[in-house]
């Protein structure tokens, strides 16, 4: 059965996407190799602040889709994977 990806709002999408995004990079640490946000940033050809904007719980900060396809390639998740309010 497929997931419903449903959000009430846009902050609520940006906050579940930022969670999965530091999750997956701290996952990724632990099981291949330390992973900080400025490391993947550069890899993604991203700036380090909007890594870090993603995973802060004070700021909501929009992403694209094709930066967020290049950083679930990079962390080795599928895309979907972004979406699942944890």
């Amino acid at each position: 059965m497929k997931e419903k990806f449903i959000f009430k709002d846009e902050k609520q999408l940006y906050s579940t996407i930022g969670k999965n995004i530091r999750y997956y990079r701290k996952l990724y640490s632990l099981n291949k190799k330390e992973l900080t946000q400025e490391a993947l940033a550069e890899i993604a050809n991203v700036s380090t602040s909007l890594i870090g904007n993603l995973e802060s719980k004070k700021t909501y900060q929009g992403i694209s889709i094709y930066n967020l396809y290049k950083i679930s390639n990079i962390l080795e998740v599928p895309i979907e994977n972004f979406f699942i309010d944890r």
